[in-house]
């Protein structure tokens, strides 16, 4: 059986018995979680999420980009329209883990390799230290003028030997570290 046939008799299974067809768009516990496209780090079975909890944003090593930034600005936008707020409030987890592929895009070989064959810069995903790394993208949020100062933000490191995750920056608001950094 090949992974497609694999994947459609689950689904089959899944959809015997599902009953949540009624199920709001905004997610449950009102948190985005921004992780890396790596398969051992699922938040599904990592946080114990079930359907509906979160809404699950995945790159190459979990890095804040542009585009990502330009996704929750419209998102915040689109929630705040949603729910007549003058603005949204939600959380967005980043989560980083380790022994990550992305730590490759730190060689400047291969980074320069990469862009000469294929034009792609993945400079903004290297991964050079999970801790500094989650810290200056908790910084692009902080300083990414449109997003709204009600959004909170949290930063954790999920070990893929242990299977725990551990909390760099606990959850403050955009607002909150805007007037840190004065």
């Amino acid at each position: 059986m090949d992974g497609t046939t694999l994947l459609l008799d689950r689904n089959r299974t899944f959809a015997e018995t599902f009953d949540q067809g009624d199920m709001p768009a905004p997610p449950k516990l009102g948190t985005l979680i921004l992780t890396c496209i790596d398969a051992r780090v699922d938040p599904a079975h990592v946080l114990g999420l079930e359907l509906g909890d979160a809404v699950v944003f995945r790159n190459n090593g979990g890095r804040l980009t542009p585009a990502f930034i330009d996704e929750v600005t419209s998102l915040a936008a689109l929630v705040a329209k949603m729910t007549g707020a003058a603005e949204a409030s939600f959380r967005i987890v980043l989560m980083e883990h380790t022994k990550c592929g992305a730590q490759a895009f730190a060689d400047p070989e291969f980074r320069a390799h990469l862009q000469d064959r294929t034009k792609v810069d993945v400079s903004s995903n290297a991964i050079t230290n999970q801790e500094e790394n989650l810290i200056e993208d908790v910084n692009r949020l902080r300083d990414a003028p449109y997003l709204p100062s009600s959004i909170s933000v949290a930063a954790m490191l999920y070990d893929v030997e242990t299977g725990l995750v551990r909390e760099i920056l606990p959850d403050r608001t955009l607002a909150d570290l805007r007037d840190e950094d004065g």
